[in-house]
């Protein structure tokens, strides 16, 4: 066994309005900062949850939400300019992946003096970074807990996966109350991506026992949130029990890796700008059905975990159940079911999982794969 190695960074506040305390969370960092946050907070109000928190305790900031652009790294050169020109002491992350991406990256790269492009293809940071505050509000990050940041490269619109600092993030804050900014069909894409995410992690090459116990707890608790208590001990909201999973599920992610259908769904995104959320539900049953080839136990005891598959049924016939519960839930969400649902090609599709299998996570996938391999499941959920 491959030594294990866990350092608690950064701190994690999980609960009901605890983005309205972010104020006072961030009175020993400094007083001025930037808000990197996603357009559609302002447009729906959400952000006063935040701003007000920061009037409220006398905090500078500016609000960054300028997302147009052929690819990450142009938003991020903007990010960058504005923040050193600003002189901040730190940076508030607000809403989905890109925001946060974007806001690490700015944090990872403010005292740096090369081109960042020189950093995108493999250079690492040295200088010291800015702090920075996480508040996701869709309910999961694969990699905020890690010092990998994925950003899509402008130049050829593919994915890269920036190496930042260890100890950028000094704070996540999980609120659950931000999630009712989400539609019905967009929390039940995103519940079935972390758990996804959660079933990536348990079956990855590099799983150990703490990425799987915090995977097998993330599981149980998405079951509850999807399907409720079979008995009256689980009272909490669904919303609360969707971000304890999520948050579970990308401190699993962090001590292990993300998988295939992740994978293919943040390189699918990066050409083509479709939702990743989307992508992965729809790659999920199929991944699951190809781990089950040579993993069925593993599968097999995360079926059991949810109450999808009995104690007496084979890992087989559970590893079956699990896939065929997945595809119930999206038929049941009314989500696409096939990749050619989503207006692509197979073409355009052969170019992702050619990039994907470029990236240094294809290392971590449950079995040794490359991007025929990856192809050829893209495929089979075409």
């Amino acid at each position: 066994m491959v030594d294990f190695s866990f350092k608690v960074s950064p701190n994690i506040l999980l609960g009901s309005y605890t983005a309205s305390r972010v104020g006072q969370t961030i009175s020993n960092i400094g007083s001025k900062f930037m808000v990197v946050m996603d357009p559609i907070m302002r447009e729906s109000g959400t952000s006063k949850k935040i701003t007000d928190a920061l009037d409220d305790k006398k905090i500078d900031y500016f609000i960054f939400d300028e997302f147009s652009g052929n690819g990450d790294s142009e938003i991020l050169s903007r990010a960058l300019q504005l923040a050193r020109q600003a002189h901040v002491h730190g940076v508030i992350a607000f809403g989905g992946g890109k925001p946060i991406s974007i806001a690490r990256a700015v944090c990872a790269l403010f005292n740096e003096i090369h081109d960042l492009y020189d950093y995108l293809d493999g250079e690492l940071p040295k200088t010291n970074p800015l702090p920075l505050v996480c508040i996701p509000t869709t309910i999961r990050d694969a990699f905020v807990f890690t010092d990998s940041i994925p950003l899509v490269d402008a130049r050829n619109s593919t994915l890269k996966i920036l190496k930042s600092q260890p100890g950028l993030c000094k704070l996540v804050l999980f609120d659950s109350t931000l999630t009712a900014t989400l539609t019905e069909n967009q929390t039940d894409s995103m519940a079935l991506e972390s758990l996804c995410l959660a079933s990536e992690s348990y079956l990855s090459q590099r799983e150990n026992f703490f990425s799987d116990m915090i995977a097998e707890k993330a599981v149980e608790i998405f079951g509850y949130a999807l399907d409720g208590s079979q008995t009256l001990t689980v009272t909490t909201p669904k919303e609360e029990l969707l971000s304890q999973a999520g948050c579970m599920a990308s401190l699993s992610a962090a001590t292990s890796s993300v998988g295939i259908a992740s994978l293919l769904s943040m390189c699918i995104n990066a050409r083509y700008k479709i939702s990743r959320s989307l992508v992965t539900t729809i790659l999920f049953p199929y991944m699951i059905e190809e781990c089950a080839k040579f993993k069925a136990d593993r599968i097999a005891k995360l079926a059991k975990k949810m109450g999808i598959a009995q104690s007496e049924q084979t890992d087989e016939e559970a590893s079956h159940a699990f896939a065929e519960n997945i595809r119930q839930r999206i038929a049941k969400a009314n989500l696409p079911a096939r990749l050619k649902d989503l207006s692509i090609s197979l073409e355009q599709l052969a170019l992702a999982a050619e990039d994907a299998g470029q990236l240094d996570i294809v290392n971590s996938l449950p079995r040794s794969m490359n991007s025929d391999d990856l192809f050829a499941l893209v495929k089979t959920a075409y």
